[in-house]
């Protein structure tokens, strides 16, 4: 028996509605923390654009503002740091606590509104604000829809908006704007700064939103639940839009062929008249007419379905059976007593007759569950007859069994055959039908329930046989998470230009590894991140010319400790050779130059100094961009495999040359893995999401569908209808 779908997460417990807002509060530190570890080089990047703002700007206030604002920062880095760090807790708090008590945060935003009015440049700063946060939502959209989920699961809400969010990107852009006001007393700066927040200048919000998502699914607290509104892709939504258009050109054609037309006059003779209270030929009395001989059809239909399940309960099913029973719609119609059908009965039957001609040609439903579905024409016919809704609507229990059980054939194991529990189940349901179904229609609607239920136990067994798989793939999402955070961080560092060359190679060979350890143990030791960003920072603080006796002496207080947890982490990666030797050599030499280049310099020398470093830096800076390659664009079958759902089966084509049809049973929390499961359940493999897709270039897998089967039939029906009869397509048009 094939696996279904698993949740995404271990089977931690997620937070009582009691523990919510104490697990809400716990994520300040976790946003702080993570904001921290980018404002140096979130500083060094506004002071750059504060320099080139300085330079292209034709306004000489302008240009001197922006000059001496850029000096101001960074020559007091640490004190913006220090601004910086308190001012983000701080507003963080006050949303947390709005999102906390949003009624209580509504009472007091009206009482206020009542008694204050809003300046001009308050409100023109607020709106500055939230542009700039609209592309930092839209580059994090579908992590931000992840969060607001977990967040509203979190809280016991229904949703949770954006604007709803404490932790949305126009937080952190106040934070860090009011940081600059309290840091700068000069206030025309104050307006320069703001328009500097960009994507490209601000902290890089995804690694917090990460952080908060990994925390939240630590917790075991996922976006799937009453609380799940993960928002539509535009492309879904217009598929969507599309499908709801066919769906209702669908409807039209089949009211109008459902639709009884009154019987024509012979050439020459006088229109009947219906007699005083008596049907006669009007078209009120061919509706009582349809009524009578559809009651004279069941009554044949009942006798043709007791003689079905008199052969399914002899065991009249097997290989060849759907052959043998996809003559029975259409041989009703040459079988049925004289007058017994009318012409919407006809349609009926051939629009049935289509769609279970669909369920016997397709190539992914098993034989041998083609034909127990064969046995269930006469019971469906039977319920579209007396119910047509089955042609209108989804969720019709008949129409919802047909689907159920071509998608679940799926999932039978051809090596067990009929003592296999999924075949046991649909022949018991199939059985049911055909003994106890004549006119209620809620016989299909508990033989619904009770597939559901059989797939919904099989889930907890398939949840159980990939526990180790799922446990083994967290942990390599959580390694392969830290790998990627940690290269963003020392890309921030050197993407600056301010590092010197051999240090910003050894932070990419070397240091990338030791981030990547710390934040992979940051749950078993939280400070381990923060003492490796530290310790990195100091490194590169370290390295930069010290101009002034103060800068220096600090720099030889700094260096025990710094080269001590230097030492400390690299012994870690077990790094021994001659190149470490080599590394702290050169940096040898390099502290030594800058202690001994001459100190007496004027306040002229010294800024003509930080220009030129600050040139230099620029250089470097605009060489790697030209040197560096593009992160790659997703392309649509990687945006594909993003969207895809468990439950969903695969046919792959292996190196031997088989093809192995497999489920896919699980994906991990941030969707860059994949556990693949075959029907029996005793072999898995995980696939990267990059694999997967490139699987998917090559033409190497294929989905294998039976979803919306009775819709697709209808639809080709009604096209081959419309193409016999154009009046068809027209009177629906009107």
């Amino acid at each position: 028996m094939a696996l279904s779908p698993l949740d995404d997460t271990p089977s931690a417990a997620p937070a009582a509605p009691g523990q919510g807002n104490e697990v809400l509060r716990s994520l300040i530190a976790i946003a702080s923390c993570a904001a921290n570890t980018q404002l140096d080089a979130f500083v060094m990047r506004l002071a750059d654009a504060l320099f080139n703002l300085s330079e292209a700007s034709g306004d000489p206030k302008t240009a001197n503002l922006s000059f001496n604002a850029a000096n101001l920062l960074r020559n007091n880095g640490y004190a913006f740091y220090y601004l910086a760090s308190i001012r983000v807790e701080e507003v963080l708090r006050q949303a947390v606590h709005k999102t906390e008590f949003p009624a209580t945060a509504t009472a007091a935003k009206a009482s206020d509104d009542a008694l204050t009015l809003v300046s001009y440049e308050e409100m023109d700063k607020k709106v500055r604000i939230s542009r700039l946060g609209r592309p930092i939502e839209a580059a994090n959209s579908e992590r931000l829809d992840i969060l607001n989920a977990q967040l509203a699961n979190l809280l016991g809400r229904d949703e949770l908006t954006l604007l709803q969010n404490p932790f949305r990107p126009e937080i952190f852009i106040s934070a860090l704007n009011d940081t600059w006001a309290e840091f700068d007393p000069e206030s025309d700066t104050h307006p320069l700064v703001l328009p500097l927040l960009t994507p490209e200048v601000f902290l890089d919000l995804s690694l917090i939103y990460q952080e908060l998502v990994s925390a939240l699914t630590a917790r075991g607290i996922s976006p799937d639940g009453p609380g799940y509104r993960l928002r539509k892709s535009e492309e879904a939504q217009e598929a969507e839009k599309e499908r709801k258009a066919a769906g209702s050109a669908v409807s039209d054609q089949l009211k109008n062929l459902f639709t009884p037309k009154p019987t024509a006059a012979p050439a020459g003779a006088e229109p009947s008249q219906p007699a005083q209270g008596a049907a006669g030929n009007s078209f009120q009395g061919q509706v009582l007419q349809m009524a009578a001989v559809s009651n004279q059809l069941l009554a044949h239909l009942a006798s043709m379905q007791k003689n079905l399940f008199e052969q399914l309960a002899t065991g009249g099913v097997g290989a060849g059976a759907p052959q043998n029973t996809t003559a029975v719609l259409s041989n009703i119609k040459q079988q049925a007593p004289q007058g017994a059908l009318s012409q919407v009965d006809e349609t009926k039957i051939d629009l049935l007759t289509k769609i279970f001609d669909v369920v016997f040609r397709d190539q992914n439903i098993p034989t041998e569950i083609k034909a127990l579905i064969g046995f269930l024409q006469v019971p469906v016919l039977k319920a579209a007859l007396i119910d047509q809704e089955f042609f209108f609507q989804d969720e019709h229990p008949a129409r919802k069994l047909i689907e159920l059980l071509t998608k679940s054939s799926l999932g039978w194991d051809r090596k067990k055959g009929q003592d296999d529990p999924l075949y046991q189940t649909i022949k018991r349901n199939v059985e049911r039908v055909q003994q106890e179904f004549d006119q209620q229609i809620s016989v299909f609607s508990d033989v619904v329930s009770d597939l559901e239920s059989f797939i919904k136990e099989e889930e907890t067994v398939a949840t159980q046989a990939l526990s180790a798989p799922i446990t083994k793939a967290l942990k390599q999402e959580k390694i392969g998470q830290a790998t990627k955070v940690a290269k963003h961080e020392v890309k921030l560092r050197i993407g600056t230009g301010g590092v010197v060359g051999f240090v910003e190679g050894f932070l990419e060979r070397k240091w990338v590894p030791v981030l990547t350890l710390a934040y992979s143990i940051r749950d078993e030791k939280p400070e381990a991140v923060e003492h490796a960003v530290k310790t990195m920072d100091d490194l590169i603080w370290s390295v930069k010319p010290k101009i002034t006796m103060a800068e220096r002496r600090e720099l030889i207080a700094k260096l025990p400790s710094m080269l001590t947890a230097l030492n400390q982490w690299l012994n870690l990666l077990k790094w021994d050779d001659a190149e470490r030797l080599q590394f702290f050599a050169e940096l040898a030499e390099c502290h030594a130059s800058i202690v001994r280049a001459p100190l007496e310099l004027s306040p002229q020398r010294q800024l003509e100094i930080a220009m030129d470093v600050a040139k230099q830096a620029a250089e470097r800076r605009m060489q790697k961009r030209a040197t560096q390659e593009p992160d790659p664009v997703p392309d649509d079958t990687d945006l594909m495999v993003q969207k895809l759902e468990r439950g969903v089966w695969m046919e792959f084509d292996m190196t031997d040359g088989a093809k192995a049809k497999v489920r896919l049973a699980w994906i991990s929390p941030l969707r860059t893995l994949y556990i693949f499961s075959t029907i029996d359940r005793k072999e898995s493999f995980s696939m990267s999401a990059e694999n997967l897709a490139k699987t998917f270039r090559e033409q190497r897998v294929r989905l294998v569908s039976t979803d919306q089967l009775v819709g697709r039939a209808l639809a080709e029906a009604l096209e081959s209808v419309g193409a016999n009869d154009p009046d068809i397509n027209g009177k629906s048009a009107a």
